[in-house]
């Protein structure tokens, strides 16, 4: 089934009563710590689960890459349309790298944006749809940054790029029409991670961004958390999932898992950072550690905006097409980036 058919049946399932895609999934509704799993959500999972039982990055990485790329065209729905996009690209210590400017046609904040993907999958057409959301809802500049995977390129080659990804947008800002003044960067998963390593390391060589965006972050990965044994397994990020992306991202490098490079969450000063919004979903192995991360955050001292949407799991911003809950959710995100990014 081609990814334009796929979405057309699983849009066409969305279109139920709750109840009904409850039943067609082949489950009971899913209550889990106090939650409840949107019952299109769990029509998607059930769906996936029968027509795919790998890993994200099995059998092959190649494989993986290639499923990412499907599923997330298949449930982006129509795309959002913004006033124009160009990809472009910049100076990268490995090389150029692509990057693709999403403009809402005036002149605004801009976001840096890095792609989730655990550092091995992800590139820009897989997050092309929220980063039109981030723009057109956000009402922001955004570029999104095509940085080095793992394993042809493991750490720390994706920090680098992201690195360099905010110290070209700070010096280029005005060339997009954006508010040289008022430049942020975000991210998802891996990517949320990336930008925060990025935002310490700026605010160390004193140019800090002015805010940071991080959905469902992976902070930690050390200490054992509740969110873990509940949803380690049978979600869309399994702990199986996590360890095989940071097999490709860090085996051979010498790296250890505590690193603040890696794991941000034990940087010994947070106290430099700008202002963050921290996003988790509730059915997700992460969040609880980037939760965590928000309120070290806050401890440091940092303002920190932070919300959870409690029936959603990991990657529901791909899922803005076939589900209402995840549309409105990253439209919320939107709207929330804007306000802290303007400060």
């Amino acid at each position: 089934m081609s990814a334009h058919s796929q979405y057309l049946t699983i849009r066409t399932i969305s279109f139920l009563p709750g109840w009904l895609q409850t039943r067609l999934s082949g489950e009971p509704a899913i209550v889990m710590d106090g939650q409840r799993l949107d019952p299109q959500v769990q029509l998607l999972r059930s769906i996936r689960r029968r027509r795919n039982a790998y890993g994200l990055v099995e059998p092959t990485i190649a494989a993986g890459r290639a499923r990412y790329r499907f599923e997330t065209q298949a449930f982006r729905g129509p795309m959002t349309p913004v006033a124009a996009v160009r990809d472009f690209e910049i100076p990268a210590p490995g090389g150029p790298r692509r990057a693709r400017h999403y403009s809402p046609g005036v002149q605004a904040p801009l976001t840096v944006y890095l792609h989730g993907g655990g550092f091995v999958i992800g590139d820009l057409d897989t997050h092309d749809e929220p980063c039109r959301i981030l723009c057109s809802a956000g009402r922001t500049h955004v570029v999104s940054i095509d940085y080095r995977l793992a394993p042809e390129h493991p750490f720390p080659a994706a920090v680098d790029d992201a690195r360099a990804a905010l110290a070209w947008a700070q010096a280029n800002a005005a060339s997009l029409g954006a508010d040289a003044g008022r430049i942020g960067i975000g991210g998802d998963s891996a990517g949320a991670n990336l930008a925060t390593v990025a935002a310490r390391f700026a605010a160390e060589e004193g140019s800090p961004p002015a805010a940071q965006l991080l959905i469902y972050p992976p902070t930690d990965g050390v200490t054992e958390r509740p969110s873990y044994a509940l949803f380690g397994t049978g979600f869309m990020l399994t702990t199986a999932d996590r360890e095989a992306f940071l097999h490709c991202y860090i085996d051979g490098t010498g790296v250890a898992k505590d690193d603040p490079r890696l794991a941000p969450l034990h940087a010994r000063d947070l106290s430099g950072l700008p202002p963050t919004l921290v996003v988790t979903a509730g059915y997700d192995l992460l969040r609880d550690e980037g939760e965590a991360y928000g309120a070290a955050l806050r401890a440091a001292g940092v303002a920190v905006r932070a919300r959870r949407f409690p029936g959603l799991g990991h990657g529901f911003i791909h899922l803005t097409g076939v589900c209402g809950t995840a549309r409105k959710a990253m439209r919320w995100i939107a709207h929330e980036w804007r306000e802290v990014v303007e400060g």
